[in-house]
Parts: C-alpha cells; sequence; structure tokens
C-alpha cells in the first residue's frame, strides 16, 4: 500500500515538475525561412544570428531573428548545408553534408560566395565544423579508407588541408549531420567529436594524440549513437542522440561526463526521446532538441524536463549574449523565452 502511495505521489511531483517548466520555458515562433530544412546555426550575440540548410540557401538576421534576409548560394541549389559558421555580420562559412563536398565563404554578408573546398571523392560526406580562434578551425567527416576524413585551416577558412593522421573507425562507425555539433573545441585548445552507427565513442585530442573511449549511448544500428556534444568548460560536458528512427524513446539518449570525456554516466532523468542538439544556456542549465520534442536541465544534465512536444533539429546560445535560438524543419525558427513571472 505504501508503495503505491509512494508512486502516485512521485507521479503527481513529476507531473506538476514538468507543468511548471512547460508554463515557465515558451518556444516563441519566428518568420519561417523559404527553405525544407535548417541544421546550420550560429548564434554570434543576441541580434546577430545565421543559419543554413537545403537548397544552398543561408539566413542572416541582425535584429535577433525579427527579419531575416536568405540568399541561394550560386550553382549549390542542390547543397544541404549541414553547418554554418560565422566570425561577424559580413564572414561566413558554409560546409554540405553528402557528395561533392563543398566549402564556401563570404566576406561581404553574403552578397557573393567564394568556392575554398571541393571534393567529389566517392563517398565523401562531411558532418561538422568548428572554430578554435578567428584562423584555427576543422571539419570532420565520416570515415574514407577506414580513417575519419579530418580538414584543417590555419587562415579562417580559405584553405583546407586534408589530415592524414586522423583516428581509424570502427565498422559501421560514423558521425551525424544532424546539427553540426559533434565536433568540438574545448578551452585550452584539445579537440573532441562523438560518434554513432554500430559504435558510439568519445574521441579527444591531447597534446597532438588521439584517445577514445566508449559511450554509454545507444548504438548498434546506423540511425543510433551520439548527435551533439557541448561543454561548459575543459571537464564538464554532456552528448544527446538515440534512435532518429524510434524518436520517442527514452533510451540511453544522454551521457554526462565531468573529467572531460575520460569517463561518461547516464543522467537520472534522460531527455524525452532523441535528440540532435544540445547546448549550455548556464553555469548549471542546457537545453536539448529534437524531431520530439525539447527538454531543458537545471542541473547540468541530471534531470530533463520536457518543454514542448515542439521538435527542432539544432539549438544554440548567443556565444557574446543569453538568447538561445532554434532551427529546424519546414524552415522553421524559434526563440526561447523563460518567463521570469512563473513560479
Amino acid at each position: 500500500m505504501l508503495k503505491k502511495v509512494y508512486g502516485c505521489v512521485l507521479c503527481c511531483c513529476l507531473f506538476f515538475l514538468q507543468l511548471s517548466a512547460q508554463q515557465k520555458y515558451v518556444l516563441a515562433p519566428l518568420p519561417q525561412g523559404p527553405l525544407k530544412s535548417i541544421r546550420g546555426l550560429c548564434v554570434l550575440t543576441d541580434s546577430l544570428v545565421w543559419a543554413s540548410g537545403t537548397g544552398g540557401m543561408v539566413g542572416k538576421s541582425t535584429d535577433g531573428g525579427r527579419q531575416w534576409q536568405w540568399v541561394q548560394v550560386p550553382g549549390c541549389d542542390s547543397c544541404d548545408w549541414r553547418d554554418i559558421t560565422a566570425f561577424n555580420e559580413q564572414e561566413a562559412l558554409v560546409i554540405n553534408a553528402g557528395e561533392p563536398a563543398h566549402i564556401f565563404v563570404t566576406t561581404d554578408g553574403g552578397a557573393t560566395w567564394q568556392r575554398v573546398y571541393y571534393n567529389d571523392t566517392k563517398g565523401i560526406f562531411f558532418d561538422a565544423m568548428d572554430f578554435r580562434s578567428r584562423q584555427e578551425g576543422l571539419a570532420i567527416g565520416d570515415p574514407l579508407e577506414g580513417r575519419f576524413t579530418l580538414l584543417s585551416t590555419q587562415d579562417g577558412g580559405r584553405n583546407w588541408r586534408l589530415q592524414p593522421d586522423a583516428p581509424v573507425a570502427a565498422t559501421g562507425e560514423a558521425l551525424f549531420a544532424a546539427s553540426g555539433s559533434g565536433l568540438y573545441y574545448l578551452p585550452g585548445g584539445d579537440i573532441c567529436f562523438a560518434t554513432g552507427g554500430l559504435t558510439a565513442r568519445f574521441f579527444r585530442q591531447h597534446q597532438g594524440r588521439w584517445q577514445s573511449v566508449a559511450l554509454p549511448i545507444l548504438q548498434g544500428r546506423p540511425s543510433t549513437g551520439v548527435f551533439s556534444i557541448a561543454f561548459r568548460n575543459s571537464r564538464q560536458g554532456v552528448a544527446v542522440g538515440g534512435d532518429y528512427s524510434n524518436d520517442t524513446l527514452r533510451l540511453q539518449n544522454c551521457a554526462l561526463t565531468s573529467d572531460g570525456g575520460r569517463t561518461w554516466m547516464a543522467p537520472l532523468t534522460p531527455p524525452g526521446g532523441y535528440r540532435s542538439s544540445v547546448c549550455w544556456t548556464g553555469p548549471h542549465s542546457l537545453i536539448a532538441t529534437g524531431t520530439s520534442g525539447t527538454d531543458v536541465s537545471a542541473d547540468g544534465g541530471q534531470h530533463w524536463q520536457l518543454i514542448s512536444k515542439e521538435g527542432y533539429h539544432v539549438v544554440q546560445r548567443a556565444r557574446k549574449g543569453t538568447a538561445v535560438f532554434l532551427a529546424g524543419a519546414g524552415g522553421r525558427l524559434a526563440k526561447l523565452v523563460v518567463k521570469k513571472s512563473a513560479l
């Protein structure tokens, strides 16, 4: 009898916690983009946002998402820009998934574009890019001839060089280009990435050497694994994913680390399903989104609460600011609004 009462009380508490979270957080819709899907997002400030996606389309907002300017990179109407990196209102780079691979750069706010990388190797497929500084960056792709494809630049993306010492991939192991957030520069300069498919691992390069550890994330199928990673500092990080073909499954879809990725553990309460993107919104707070919904955590990822069944592909917080933006299927864009008056 006591167990039944305890169970009812626990269910009621969880219900009211979720209801409170849904009342406190709102995903305010923004003007929809003229494209089928957005997976690339770069939020520089509370006002300046870049986005990219299908049909070779790139968008920019300078007023916090209220108005957007959309352009199509010439000759790239079949390109799906899965990641975008911007440095300011004028300079940005985009990279596509699939073959042939392209990287384009603009230095005049999107008015004109220059192709700085091209690769038509069979099987080429890039997933993400990240920059350590204004000049130094990396792009990563699925394995070719047994090794992950790793490109580096030392001049802000104008020239790219293939890295021959990229880690060896296991059979059936790859990355995901769901949100451009599977590759991450840590404070201090170490680079890391996470994988999925038949094997899910976390890779970190330290002092020029790659190390990897197995991740307690759903794996074993092409649709499973880690889809996004985010770190608050060089030690505290989170990985999210799951199975995109079963996007409501709350099984092994999140893992946490407090030692820079050497060890990982599952949260006490996982997100509400498959999640393709995660980011830190404060010292202890996070947001994660995927096709089946959006969740937040207020305790470093230990407990997650669903705030909306509205799902997106990618979420990012402003690098210099506090605004949080989301983007997804159908060109949908949204901004996270926190109601300060809510309990």
